[in-house]
């Protein structure tokens, strides 16, 4: 599937994300498909990966149904074999598609971090704090938290930075009894994959998620743990002390940093290698995390 190409369905555009597109089904559920675009620093590049819709897809089922304990999700169904028939004339939507539930999005992205990295690093070598949150002194790039953190952005429309803002903005915003919630849910999310993931070789280094509330309450939706989402971590080459060699979407941001683009458009093209490298560590994680291949 071209990066940037229409899917071709005859059915209602709701929305067309940087990844996802959504389609209307019915009055209660929708068609999300991932695409295999790719963005960085709020741009979509014109290079595609292939397989990373199937990856994140398929991650993100898999997560969904081992933490469907925790909290519902939006999900209605992932097997394509069992999509309307509509819908199964058309091939490509396999292992890329789910049909899930709609509800009202939280427009807040639910960030959870766990070791020092990113621009998380960036902040605490000046002020000692990340987002805000006053940390221990002398604690090294890529090291664990004390304990994890939960550090809110604002989700905002395409082509405009998520910003960071303290859990007492986010409260004012979506209200006092849904920060608390959507607070301790995320950290328990959180605690759970890092405890699954780590026996199968993954540090999961920090990762956001998206909340929506359906007829039945709390749902989680969008994405879960994938490495667009996420920060994962060979836990065989972890060294605290320095940046890691990443399973995720970080390895685009590097080459992107490494040719001193300036991060406005036109988005750079990547080179074959880079496209190669970051489908193995897409391919690579969903192996590891599921013991499946794609």
């Amino acid at each position: 599937m071209d990066a940037m190409a229409e899917i071709p369905l005859p059915l209602k555009r709701l929305y067309s994300g940087k990844v996802r597109e959504l389609f209307d089904l019915d009055e209660k559920t929708m068609l999300l498909v991932a695409t295999d675009r790719i963005s960085a620093f709020d741009h979509v590049l014109p290079t595609p990966i292939p397989d990373k819709g199937r990856v994140l897809t398929r991650l993100s089922v898999f997560w969904f149904r081992r933490l469907s304990s925790t909290v519902a999700c939006h999900l209605v169904e992932a097997e394509f074999d069992r999509f309307p028939d509509n819908l199964r004339t058309y091939p490509f939507l396999r292992d890329r598609a789910v049909i899930v539930k709609k509800a009202k999005r939280v427009d807040i992205e639910c960030v959870v971090r766990g070791y020092l990295a990113g621009s998380a690093w960036q902040e605490y070598r000046t002020q000692c704090t990340v987002c805000g949150i006053r940390l221990p002194a002398g604690l090294r790039e890529s090291e664990k938290l004390p304990e994890p953190i939960f550090t809110p952005a604002t989700k905002e429309e395409k082509g405009t930075h998520d910003m960071n803002i303290s859990f007492s903005e986010m409260a004012d915003r979506v209200g006092a009894q849904t920060a608390r919630l959507l607070r301790d849910t995320s950290l328990s999310l959180y605690r759970q994959a890092c405890a699954y993931a780590e026996d199968r070789g993954i540090i999961v280094a920090d990762t956001k998620f998206e909340f929506g509330f359906g007829d039945d309450g709390l749902l989680l939706i969008d994405e879960i743990l994938t490495p667009d989402s996420s920060r994962f971590w060979e836990a065989r080459t972890y060294r605290p002390g320095a940046a890691q060699d990443s399973l995720d979407k970080q390895y685009v941001r590097d080459y992107l940093i490494s040719i001193a683009w300036d991060r406005n458009p036109p988005a750079p093209a990547l080179p074959a290698e880079v496209v190669a490298r970051t489908t193995e560590k897409y391919r690579q994680v969903y192996r590891m995390l599921t013991g499946e291949s794609i």
